[in-house]
């Protein structure tokens, strides 16, 4: 990193033909990025060449819609600045915030804006927000106040390093969020207020909340796995124990289906202990 580090700022779009010039107005209006890159994920509408229209923003299209991440992914590989930083075209990331962003970026790997206080959000939504970053935050071991915004600062080359592990769809800052902390990259979150959206969320609560989920103990099981392999043990152990003594006591028997529950929690623990040996092995090529 220089003193004054290249400023990209990536913006995957989909559909934002009424919204897309005034933010792109007010980002321009800050002069703190050295480039500006909005992908279109194969908008149907104008949103291509909207952005087109301004000199200072490159325009990355995709063919078709591929999805939210695979957009960010074409932003990421394309970037040449020192610093990246994600942002979604749709109003709900304030490009005002930007700069708070960027202030601690010289300490820290990654600075995430976390939808605090004056956030316009569904009930429903907030929720399931609460769900994921309690989640997070036992996977990851630290407190994760915001899994899922897709607002953040980002160093490139540890986000060009990430980039193969980043979904096509929605769940590209679940994957951010637990690569960094367990790589031992330094993480902030800065509180920001976002507004409502313009226009039609492109989110589908249960299909992409159990993506979510699913993504979360995928990553678990590929960078900690005795955090989900270890309480399933536990537990398939203590059930087994638990019906071997019930049906002692009240059949005066061994029970051969309880040991087999046991048996199967300890070598599920056998295979957590495994995992993790080949989780660190990866972790420690991957540094070299």
């Amino acid at each position: 990193m220089t003193d004054k580090p290249r400023i990209s700022i990536v913006m995957p779009a989909y559909s934002e033909e009424a919204v897309i010039g005034s933010i792109l107005d007010r980002v321009l209006a800050l002069n703190v990025a050295d480039e500006i890159l909005v992908v279109d994920d194969g908008s149907p509408d104008q949103t291509a060449a909207v952005a087109a229209g301004y000199d200072r923003v490159r325009v990355i299209r995709h063919p078709y819609n591929i999805g939210n991440g695979a957009a960010v992914k074409s932003g990421i590989r394309a970037a040449t600045g020192d610093v990246i930083v994600l942002m979604d075209a749709d109003g709900q990331h304030p490009p005002e915030e930007v700069p708070n962003l960027l202030k601690d970026i010289d300490r820290y790997d990654m600075v995430v804006g976390a939808r605090g206080a004056g956030t316009k959000a569904a009930a429903s939504r907030t929720i399931a927000n609460g769900v994921f970053n309690w989640y997070s935050s036992y996977i990851v071991g630290y407190r994760v106040p915001d899994l899922t915004s897709g607002f953040r600062a980002l160093k490139a080359p540890i986000a060009k390093n990430f980039v193969y592990l980043l979904p096509n769809k929605f769940s590209y800052p679940t994957t951010l969020t637990i690569a960094f902390f367990r790589a031992g990259y330094a993480v902030k979150y800065h509180p920001f207020a976002s507004p409502e959206r313009i226009g039609t969320s492109k989110i589908r609560p249960l299909s992409d909340g159990f993506r979510f989920l699913l993504t979360i103990t995928r990553l678990a099981v590929l960078f900690v796995p005795l955090k989900i392999f270890l309480p399933v043990s536990i537990a398939l152990t203590v059930v087994g124990l638990g019906y071997i003594f019930y049906i002692l006591a009240t059949a005066q028997r061994f029970s051969g289906f309880g040991g087999l529950i046991v048996t199967i929690g300890v070598f599920t623990l056998l295979l957590g202990l495994v995992s993790e040996q080949i989780a660190l092995l990866r972790l420690v090529n991957s540094e070299r």
